[in-house]
């Protein structure tokens, strides 16, 4: 009987022990509960860090293309259509002894801009090659009269008292005075015959020129 009850103690005071052990044990720190009406402090933002920007490489620069100037625009005309019906009418004009040496002067410019006059030179010699009332200071003979006086050979007479004179050294009964005036898009073609001992104009004409392009 005694036994018994001292084997019940034993086993009450472990008992009491290993209660008194867990109630021993850490418990874990109570969570505050917001509060109605309270403001709660601001969590901070986590900082990111940033990350360096690597700069980009320049990539092969472009060259502007060279820009072609406009070409300008070249003027060519109908100087035959022009110098034929004209030329026709001077071989009629009276007072002209056939067989006389004629000198032909060059076409001048008098419009109001570029002109080439070579090509307008080169229809009125052709009216003028085959005619049967004149004979044609020659190309050569005309240049050799211009050096003598000091002149370019493609030099243009200019003004009639020059072509005059040329006429005179090159022994020309008469001049041909021709220049191209007005427009310079539809130019007006004027011609003029001289007498080279008086510089009397025996003869006249004008006539539009038509531009072919």
């Amino acid at each position: 009987m005694i036994r018994g009850l001292h084997r019940y103690l034993a086993v009450t005071a472990v008992a009491l022990i290993l209660t008194g052990c867990i109630n021993r044990g850490e418990q874990p720190a109570p969570v505050e509960e917001a509060k109605p009406g309270v403001e709660q402090p601001a969590q901070p933002e986590p900082t990111v860090p940033t990350v360096p920007t690597v700069p980009t490489q320049p990539g092969p620069v472009e060259q502007p293309e060279p820009t072609i100037p406009a070409q300008p625009k070249v003027r060519t005309y109908d100087w035959n259509s022009s110098m034929q019906p004209m030329v026709s009418k001077m071989l009629q004009a009276e007072g002209v002894t056939p067989g006389s040496v004629l000198l032909v002067d060059s076409v001048n410019n008098r419009t109001n801009g570029s002109l080439q006059t070579s090509s307008a030179t080169e229809a009125l010699r052709g009216a003028l090659a085959n005619n049967n009332k004149f004979t044609l200071v020659s190309a050569q003979q005309l240049s050799m009269a211009k050096q003598q006086l000091g002149l370019s050979p493609q030099d243009s007479l200019g003004t009639r008292s020059k072509a005059i004179g040329i006429a005179r050294n090159t022994g020309a009964q008469y001049v041909l005075y021709t220049n191209a005036s007005g427009n310079v898009n539809t130019p007006t073609l004027k011609m003029q015959l001289m007498l080279v001992q008086t510089g009397e104009i025996i003869w006249s004409g004008s006539g539009a020129v038509q531009q072919t392009n």
